[in-house]
């Protein structure tokens, strides 16, 4: 899922160096081309995880670490990438950022396991940071107010058409060819965003940028590392390992240190004084809540599609292309409910509209069909997130006064990846818990050979993705297989109201803390 406010970085800011319009064009390429990279390598990776897990013999825990390091990096420094670009030049920050991005997804292509996927996909998620700031500055910095609605337009719309072919693109190579080329692919569009920039891209600065806020970027990092680490390795370690609840005590620490950090150095990169506007705090903790949801979603989805349900990965590629779509044709619509109703309205009806979504995806069990399985639960879906967005955006925007309006689009955009990396690791831990707990009361009543019946829970950090030992006769491993599948659907289906519950949440949020009318703005 792209993140909101996207658009309302790029629309904050007073441009500072308007530019031709033959290099505006070329800036539109290479900002399309270096932003397509993120929003693939996004939504592609999630596709791939089934088969990273086979070929590299890998746990649920290890997949969530493709997920999560790349995640983790991206949130910390996405704000500190922007601030470097307004000091620095915004060209070179953004090239910087394509160069560590297309390098770093080299070495996870040629990644021999798990181990070194994860670290390539940790310095990639750094390359990002740097590279998707980047892009919506160049955007800023270079179009006129007059020019900028144009140019947003027509990049929203290209990320948009990459964003939904992305994921099938993706699943067709892992399909036909390996899940390699997933990383691969962003090679030869990191050439085209370094040769258009270097030839044709001028270079900017903000003049009165303040310092980069290297302590707070580090003290968030350590601490949302911290957090997830002590979450995601509880699967395997267990609660009184000394090294998961001391990351716990460390990452929450830290966190809780951030505010105070953020407090006194001179230029923060979370100004604390946006947070006294009603509005804004209500907007992103109804982000948290809602980009929660979808961010174990799509970590979930494509296991149970793949390994459960039996789908291609071109296939599963594609299964998300209703909420997708309907996010696109529909983000004018919902624009126009902000003018007719207010913002509030909308952001109460949106999250319920997408609880039904994440309801109807409870309710496919093993071998749905897609038109009457997922199919209405994505549809019902990216209508309550088309719903949503475009208010979302309104709300955080008339929260803060036109110099702070981008440091409030860009937290709410941090706010929305980070609860991404917090879901998949806390609600990572209620999948396996919940799958293991279903798969030893199924195996308890089957007879089975104890030396299978041990295989087999030991196992179980693996989820659907067991690989059962040879030799089995047919109608074990029919069985094994039968009641590994009905084990994963339990648990997602579970997860899957959790996720309804969280867009409850968001509602009641936007319920209580959103304002009817306008909000002071700070």
């Amino acid at each position: 899922m792209k993140p909101p406010c996207d658009e309302a970085v790029v629309r904050s800011p007073h441009a500072d160096a308007p530019c031709a319009a033959r290099a505006q064009r070329w800036i539109l390429a290479a900002t399309i081309f270096g932003s397509s990279m993120a929003f693939i390598d996004g939504t592609v990776v999630n596709v791939a995880l089934p088969a990273l897990q086979a070929g590299l013999h890998a746990s649920v825990v290890d997949v969530q670490w493709v997920v999560e390091s790349y995640g983790l990096f991206l949130a910390a420094l996405i704000l500190v990438g922007g601030s470097l670009g307004d000091l620095f030049g915004r060209r070179l920050i953004f090239l910087i950022g394509v160069g560590i991005f297309a390098a770093a997804s080299v070495a996870c292509g040629l990644a021999s396991n798990i181990q070194q996927l994860v670290i390539a996909r940790s310095v990639q998620g750094i390359g990002a940071a740097f590279l998707v700031p980047g892009s919506l500055s160049l955007i800023s910095a270079s179009f006129d107010e007059k020019s900028r609605g144009q140019a947003i337009g027509t990049w929203s719309g290209f990320t948009a058409i990459t964003a939904a072919i992305g994921p099938v693109l993706g699943g067709w190579l892992i399909e036909h060819a390996s899940w390699r080329w997933v990383f691969f692919i962003n090679v030869p569009f990191a050439a085209a965003v370094i040769a258009i920039s270097l030839w044709h891209i001028p270079e900017s600065r903000d003049e009165a940028a303040g310092r980069v806020d290297w302590l707070g970027a580090l003290v968030a990092t350590v601490g949302l590392g911290g957090v997830v680490y002590g979450f995601v390795e509880s699967t395997s370690l267990g609660w009184n390992q000394s090294l998961v609840y001391g990351s716990l005590i460390l990452g929450f620490g830290c966190l809780i240190g951030f505010a105070f950090v953020e407090a006194r150095v001179s230029s923060p990169m979370v100004p604390l004084t946006l947070f006294a506007s009603r509005g804004f705090r209500g907007a992103n903790l109804l982000t948290l809540f809602l980009y929660a949801a979808l961010g174990i979603c799509f970590f979930l989805f494509p296991m149970d599609l793949i390994q459960v349900q039996g789908y291609s990965t071109t296939a599963t590629g594609a299964a998300a292309l209703p909420l997708i779509l309907l996010l696109f044709f529909l983000s004018r619509w919902s624009g126009g409910l902000v003018t007719r109703y207010g913002s509030k309205a909308p952001l109460i009806v949106g999250p319920l509209i997408a609880a039904l979504g994440f309801m109807l995806c409870a309710v496919p069990g093993v071998g749905a069909g897609y038109c009457t399985g997922f199919f209405p639960a994505f549809t019902v879906l990216g209508f309550g997130m088309a719903i949503s967005v475009a208010p979302l955006t309104t709300v955080v925007m008339s929260s803060a006064k036109q110099e702070r309006a981008g440091a409030a689009s860009g937290i709410n955009n941090a706010v929305a990846r980070v609860a991404s990396v917090l879901a998949v690791a806390i609600l990572g831990i209620v999948m396996v818990k919940l799958f293991s707990f279903r798969l030893s009361r199924i195996l308890a009543g089957a007879q089975l050979p104890p030396g299978i019946l041990h295989y087999v829970q030991s196992k179980q950090i693996k989820l659907a993705g067991i690989d059962l030992p040879s030799g089995l006769d047919a109608q074990t491993t029919a069985l094994l297989r039968a009641s590994i599948s009905r084990a994963f659907v339990f648990g997602f289906r579970i997860v899957m109201l959790i996720c309804a519950g969280l867009c409850v949440a968001s509602a009641a949020v936007a319920s209580l803390m959103i304002p009817a009318k306008t909000d002071q703005v700070i």
